[in-house]
């Protein structure tokens, strides 16, 4: 796991690029921690950061850095609500502050695996990152709500893509993909992030294929770095673990099922 300064940094926008529904944030950050594939950073804006009549301060927002490259890193958004939309708004020039790299990341795939990336919605972003990281090919399957998302497949290469409504490619679920794939070859690893019914789909399909899955997970945090238990999530064990701090990136197995608040936005 990267090691990071305890503090938050301000950092300055570098870009903002429209990817249909998305906003892909980029921001400088030349010094700041080299970041492992699914790993985050709790993010908020220096300036306008509140809401109601005396402006009182939103928490931080946690997002997986989607690319870090040449002194930059990038951030994947969806207008969701009044934090998020506050992040979109943003333009070159303007600062925001940043935690992380924060939590744990994937593994490399072992065993000669084949490296099979889901993703679904905004969830696809630490696949990016991810796949940018991988040193042979991988399959990326991306799973989206409807052709005004589908654009954020090129996030990354070689995507085959499908949307519940039929408007882009498969009509259907992304897990309809992942099936096909491991039907035809189970010797794989998978690695997924994305709404929580999609994560438990993908658990479940392993589970029987006899394939390893990490999955990363999302949950709502206050801190970022486990003092807050907020972000817990039960195990198969009878355990909790703490999203932010023994993930995001958990391998399938520990789970007997995805929590419903343990995925991104739909």
């Amino acid at each position: 796991m990267s090691e990071a300064a305890f503090g938050r940094r301000p950092l300055t926008v570098s870009g903002m690029e429209e990817l249909g529904a998305y906003r892909l944030l980029r921001v400088r950050d030349p010094d700041g921690p080299e970041p492992q594939p699914g790993q985050f950073a709790m993010i908020a804006a220096v300036e306008r950061w509140g809401g109601g009549e005396d402006e009182r301060p939103f928490l931080p927002r946690a997002f997986s850095i989607a690319r870090h490259e040449g002194g930059e890193s990038n951030f994947l958004l969806e207008d969701v609500g009044p934090g998020s939309r506050r992040l979109c708004e943003l333009q070159p020039g303007e600062e925001l502050w940043s935690l992380g790299p924060l939590g744990r990341g994937f593994r490399s795939p072992q065993d000669g695996r084949r490296a099979i990336l889901v993703g679904g919605g905004v969830g696809i972003a630490p696949l990016a990152i991810l796949q940018d990281s991988l040193a042979g090919s991988s399959t990326v399957l991306l799973g989206f709500r409807d052709r005004a998302r589908a654009p954020g497949a090129a996030l990354l290469s070689g995507a085959s893509v499908a949307t519940d409504d039929g408007s882009s490619g498969h009509h259907g679920l992304v897990t309809d993909l992942l099936e096909a794939e491991l039907h035809d070859d189970p010797h794989a690893v998978v690695y997924a992030c994305g709404p929580a019914g999609m994560l438990e789909g993908v658990r479940a399909i392993c589970e029987r294929e006899g394939t390893p899955a990490q999955l990363a997970l999302e949950a709502g945090m206050a801190c970022g770095f486990g003092a807050c238990f907020g972000c817990v999530v039960p195990t198969r064990r009878g355990s909790y673990l703490r999203v932010c701090l023994d993930g995001p990136v958990v391998d399938a197995a520990e789970l007997e099922h995805v929590d419903p608040h343990a995925g991104a936005p739909a």
